[in-house]
């Protein structure tokens, strides 16, 4: 069973960068795609980006060019990178490995910008 760790939300003025963490564990786990979804207040999950065991990376329109995504030196974890925060980009930021032809999903980390 993969178990997902988010970690490095928290509370930013607009403008700021912050850089998310999501460590799937175990290491050995066999995992094709890495995503990032988020959750503001009182809307649905949306999808943010992801990054395939190959690096090959999609974003998805709405945040291209403040956002990045990147997998880290050590297997299996992954960061976003967001730039030039806004006040709407205030949510929860979920990490999904697709295993085995089943996405998991972590708890979360909650990201809020002030203006």
């Amino acid at each position: 069973q993969v178990q997902l760790v988010e970690s490095g939300g928290g509370l930013v003025q607009a403008g700021e960068s912050l850089r998310l963490s999501c460590a799937a564990s175990p290491s050995s786990a066999s995992i094709n795609t890495l995503a990032w979804h988020r959750q503001a207040p009182g809307k649905d999950r949306v999808y943010v980006a992801a990054i395939t065991t190959d690096d090959l990376t999609n974003i998805d329109d709405s945040v291209k060019g403040r956002f990045t995504i990147s997998r880290g030196n050590a297997k299996n974890t992954m960061y976003l990178q967001i730039d030039s925060l806004k006040p709407e980009d205030s949510a929860v930021y979920y990490c999904g490995a697709l295993s085995r032809d089943r996405w998991v999903w972590g708890q979360g980390t909650q990201v809020i910008v002030s203006s």
